[in-house]
């Protein structure tokens, strides 16, 4: 989750004031972990919470993931109200009865990479993302932006070619009918999946590197911090990431994100060896 992690502190400083070009320092001070790397560290806490009760049944699995995904976004994120959350998502967080409120933002897009990384199937890596992502982006956009994420990530994971994942984003979820260069003078602010995931992924697709990925992200505009997360979280995925670039984003954690994030990996390298 790292790639999300990074988008996300990259593209903060260019959320309102959009750069629409791949040359700019990938971080200054102005910089900063927003909502978008606490609730994808939220929705991995989640999970290795609930791997860590043995012996359940599967129906009990789905259950007990989706209470805790509950669980750990109100926690984690109300140590953090001022991160940059919406306006529906800050009321859920702060809820004392949380009920999902038929969003298609593309917060659901942002916070799902850790399902991607876990997931040993494709159908898992889709089973999870919807557990996840319906406790608030109830809605099919919502379902659908939070899905074709997860399913590019656990693609690229295998080692599919680019190709092969952009005809299965293309067929299966969002047409992708445009390149960035083509968008990138006119494409605007937007905070629905529709509207920032194809381009994310686009922009990954077109990528030559994991940095690259990150720069043609925010060089898009619109909603850069989310864009560059999602982009981020695939790219991840397929390139792996730079180790100066990792530590220099690691920087920007507080002890208690960084403990999760170190917990993770811990938990991520048990999982998959």
């Amino acid at each position: 989750m790292i790639g999300a992690i990074i988008g996300d502190i990259v593209g903060s400083r260019f959320e309102f004031t959009n750069y629409r070009d791949k040359n700019f320092k990938l971080f200054t001070d102005n910089c900063q972990a927003t909502d978008d790397s606490i609730m994808t560290l939220a929705v991995a806490k989640a999970i290795m919470e609930t791997e860590k009760i043995k012996g359940i049944s599967v129906g009990e699995y789905d259950k007990l993931l989706e209470k805790m995904t509950i669980k750990y976004m109100q926690k984690i994120g109300g140590n953090y109200p001022n991160c940059g959350y919406g306006g529906m998502f800050s009321q859920w967080i702060f809820s004392e009865n949380p009920r999902p409120y038929n969003s298609f933002g593309n917060g659901a897009a942002m916070r799902i990479s850790p399902a991607g990384f876990i997931a040993k199937t494709e159908s898992e890596a889709k089973k999870l993302s919807e557990i996840i992502t319906r406790i608030t982006h109830n809605h099919p956009e919502g379902i659908k932006g939070a899905e074709a994420v997860v399913v590019a990530i656990f693609m690229a994971r295998q080692g599919v070619a680019k190709n092969e994942i952009r005809k299965k984003i293309d067929t299966s979820y969002y047409p992708l009918s445009f390149t960035i260069d083509e968008i990138r003078d006119t494409y605007k602010f937007n905070e629905t999946c529709q509207e920032t995931v194809p381009q994310a992924i686009e922009a990954f697709l077109e990528s030559i590197s994991f940095e690259d990925a990150i720069r043609t992200a925010v060089s898009v505009g619109g909603d850069s911090d989310t864009l560059a997360a999602i982009t981020g979280s695939i790219a991840q995925a397929y390139y792996g990431v730079p180790k100066n670039i990792e530590e220099k984003a690691l920087a920007f954690l507080d002890t208690d994100l960084r403990a999760i994030y170190d917990e993770w990996n811990a938990f991520l390298s048990k999982e998959l060896s």
